[in-house]
């Protein structure tokens, strides 16, 4: 398997949004559940908002993506969401 070279904001601390938090609730995952999601993350890619990221993931053994913005000023790591992807 190819090892993903990921930027340096990869190992920034990271900050959750107020929205995230709902999502959280509204998607029955954890701060714990996210961490994890992220520590298993394969690829990463441009999201249609600038400056933004969509990380490629799973969690319970289905696809997720979460969308992270860096914050270059702060060395933050914000995360704007996560979802399940449902359809190829």
């Amino acid at each position: 398997m190819k090892k993903i070279a990921w930027p340096e904001w990869w190992d920034w601390e990271i900050e959750f949004t107020p929205h995230l938090l709902k999502r959280m609730e509204d998607r029955a995952f954890n701060e714990s559940d996210l961490r994890k999601m992220l520590g298993r993350s394969t690829n990463y890619r441009a999201d249609i908002v600038e400056e933004r990221w969509i990380i490629e993931t799973q969690h319970k053994r289905h696809r997720w993506e979460v969308i992270v913005e860096p914050d270059e000023l702060e060395k933050l790591l914000v995360i704007i969401t996560a979802y399940p992807v449902w359809s190829e």
